[in-house]
């Protein structure tokens, strides 16, 4: 099969909605944060420490998401040098490249997500008693 300059370019909408997906989820968990240290001043409790670990581990994950789909939009974009250039050979690499750092970043989604449906089964759970 013949890379084009259409198919990484085809990433472009992909990788940014990916991106913006990303943020959203850092700045909820950015605002959660905020909202646990203002409580944990004022009580003290030991379960909001709890949470805070569970909150930085998911916090890592989602700067790894973004670095790996930025790192995937820029081997797109010299994926397109490439073939106009018409390296074929290092295009087609980098293109493989590029479409696994978005998988690796997809995965890291999907492993945050998961903790983030366990932190809210545990919200759930304390409600429920």
């Amino acid at each position: 099969m013949e890379l084009s300059l259409s198919i990484p370019a085809l990433l472009f909408p992909a990788i940014s909605l990916t991106m913006l997906a990303y943020n959203a989820r850092y700045l909820a968990i950015a605002a959660l944060i905020r909202q646990l240290h203002q409580k944990y001043q004022e009580t003290g409790s030991t379960s909001i420490g709890i949470q805070v670990k569970q909150l930085r581990t998911r916090l890592s994950i989602i700067k790894n998401m973004q670095a790996t789909a930025i790192l995937s939009f820029l081997l797109a974009v010299i994926t397109m040098s490439l073939i106009y250039m018409e390296f074929s050979f290092w295009a087609n690499l980098v293109f493989s490249l590029s479409l696994l750092a978005l998988i690796i970043s997809l995965i890291l989604s999907f492993i945050e997500v998961q903790l983030s449906t366990k932190s809210l089964a545990v919200q759930l759970k304390d409600i429920e008693k």
